[in-house]
């Protein structure tokens, strides 16, 4: 059944938000989408993004009928005081406790924060995210109850019935691939492998199976291991 309330998409032109443009485009009668601008090193996903959307509009008269406007958000402000290797010129590392030095403290929330302000603008009353608890990053702000909290402080301070859904928040990335294969078939599957960007070095060098990048970065292993465990 589709729901008729509108959905805005945060949308990257990474794998998770592709997925979840998919998942929403499914379900939405009416879709929007909005990207964020934060001085990420992986610039060129800001590239990719009408690259993807053009792509997935194409691929059924349905899905380009329900998607509408796309709008980027210049955010580098936030990011210039952020000390991660995501906006900085750093070595990417993973220590053994606590969270990897691409945290970028307090990201979700601003993104959630400024997509609800744009999706109250738009009359549209789901913000739909690729949040994401079960996969190794150790972000506080991908956990199914930071999410919840930001639910109820956007409803409360918003005085709004906003409604933020994750359709990944407990998928792996093979059942990331395998959502994205049950909404758009294997047509999706391989725009995602081929178009969409992930990795954090912002490296469109390859092809690998599961698609661009450098390979070694910590997005890039989540996603080919996805890849590989979603084939066998």
């Amino acid at each position: 059944m589709t729901d008729s309330a509108g959905a805005l998409v945060l949308f990257s032109a990474g794998q998770d938000s592709a997925t979840c443009l998919a998942w929403a485009l499914e379900r939405f009668t009416r879709v929007e989408t909005i990207g964020f601008d934060y001085g990420q090193r992986h610039r060129v996903e800001l590239l990719q993004r009408p690259i993807v959307l053009g792509r997935m509009a194409a691929l059924t008269p349905r899905w380009a009928a329900r998607l509408g406007p796309d709008k980027v958000v210049d955010l580098t402000g936030f990011g210039a005081i952020s000390p991660s290797a995501l906006t900085r010129s750093v070595a990417i590392q993973s220590p053994v406790a606590g969270p990897p030095n691409t945290f970028v403290p307090g990201r979700n929330l601003v993104f959630l924060s400024v997509a609800a302000a744009h999706a109250h603008a738009r009359g549209l009353n789901v913000l739909v995210g690729g949040m994401c608890e079960t996969d190794a990053s150790g972000y506080a702000d991908c956990r199914r109850a930071t999410i919840e909290a930001m639910e109820a402080a956007l409803r409360l301070g918003m005085d709004s019935d906003v409604r933020i859904e994750t359709p990944l928040m407990q998928l792996t990335k093979a059942q990331t691939w395998s959502l994205a294969q049950v909404c758009g078939g294997l047509a999706l599957v391989e725009l995602i492998r081929t178009e969409t960007h992930t990795c954090y070095e912002g490296d469109r060098s390859g092809p690998h199976p599961w698609g661009y990048g450098c390979g070694k970065c910590p997005s890039c292993q989540l996603r080919a291991a996805g890849w590989q465990a979603f084939m066998a």
